[in-house]
């Protein structure tokens, strides 16, 4: 390995506040980037090997004969998109702040850093935010066939984004503290995905009416944040739960976690945060709650997304 890194990034986890499932289909959701971040140091090398190291393990491959790993999956489809123009080997050492088991938008923020690293070193500047964007879009649809890009959003541009599918971002700069909660699993969002499109065949006119007052719900809470005006936000997010619950997302533990943190008089509001069936729930505001027998966690709203360091 050499001894200097040729390119430093780093991209923000994030967490969804509003907008799951109903963004899939055209309607708003409001992601925000967390202050727990992902790190990518690539180090080129005079080899025609591609070396990733990190806490999942270790992973070597020739650059041209790149072969599947289910730890770094996100990472090997980045490197292929850009295969054709990489000149030579080269290392990856990726650092986490917070574990991938996690709903922290840990894949998310490991392929914008990797992505962001390798436009660097090709492009000799960093690379627009858009085409950073756009190529991370490419690799989650190649992982796992369909995905938002909500996350991707909150890692590129950092802070709160209002995000649509027609790339539509509405970057807000505004910072609330925030307890998210982890309920001991999680169930993998295509999986919980697949089951809300079959809950959704099967009474179409339910989940429309759902997803239009998501969508109405995220510009109310854009305008709400705008304003500083987060009793009316946790206001908003309280009734998301209700609407997550009826598309069939809530588990026992997440119900819960979300009672305890909307009776907790320093939390303004709380749901749970992405596709649901297992991982978080979230509140705004800060909560003790050493009593659960939960990871709790406290976060803040970082405004920088895709970083590049020195």
């Amino acid at each position: 390995m050499a001894d200097i890194a040729t390119i430093k990034t780093s991209a923000p986890g994030s967490l969804m506040l509003l907008g799951e499932h109903a963004v899939l289909h055209g309607k708003r959701a409001l992601v925000a980037a967390i202050n727990r971040r992902i790190s990518v140091e690539l180090f080129q090398t005079l080899e025609n090997q591609v070396r990733i190291i990190s806490s999942l393990g270790n992973y070597e491959a020739p650059l041209n004969e790149l072969v599947d790993h289910p730890s770094f999956r996100f990472v090997i489809q980045a490197v292929h998109q850009h295969a054709d123009q990489i000149p030579c080997g080269f290392d990856l050492r990726i650092q986490s702040d917070f574990s991938a088991d996690i709903g922290f938008g840990s894949s998310a923020a490991v392929t914008v850093a990797t992505h962001a690293a390798i436009l660097y070193w090709l492009l000799g500047e960093k690379p627009d935010r858009e085409v950073l964007f756009n190529e991370s879009l490419k690799t989650v649809h190649s992982v796992q066939g369909r995905g938002s890009g909500s996350d991707l959003a909150a890692s590129v541009y950092g802070g709160i984004v209002g995000y649509t599918m027609d790339f539509d971002f509405q970057p807000l700069e505004v910072s609330v503290p925030l307890t998210a909660v982890y309920c001991g699993y999680k169930t993998p969002t295509p999986d919980v995905i697949l089951k809300v499109e079959h809950l959704r065949a099967a009474d179409p006119a339910k989940y429309e009416r759902i997803y239009d007052e998501i969508d109405r719900s995220a510009e109310e809470a854009i305008s709400a944040l705008r304003k500083h005006d987060f009793p009316a936000f946790g206001k908003i997010l309280n009734r998301n739960q209700e609407l997550m619950n009826q598309m069939g997302v809530n588990t026992p533990e997440l119900q819960e976690i979300i009672f305890a943190l909307q009776n907790s008089t320093d939390i303004f509001g709380a749901k749970i945060s992405g596709s649901g069936l297992g991982d978080c729930a979230i509140g705004v505001g800060v909560a003790d709650l050493s009593g659960m027998n939960y990871p709790v966690y406290h976060l803040e709203i970082t405004p920088v997304g895709c970083g590049y360091h020195e």
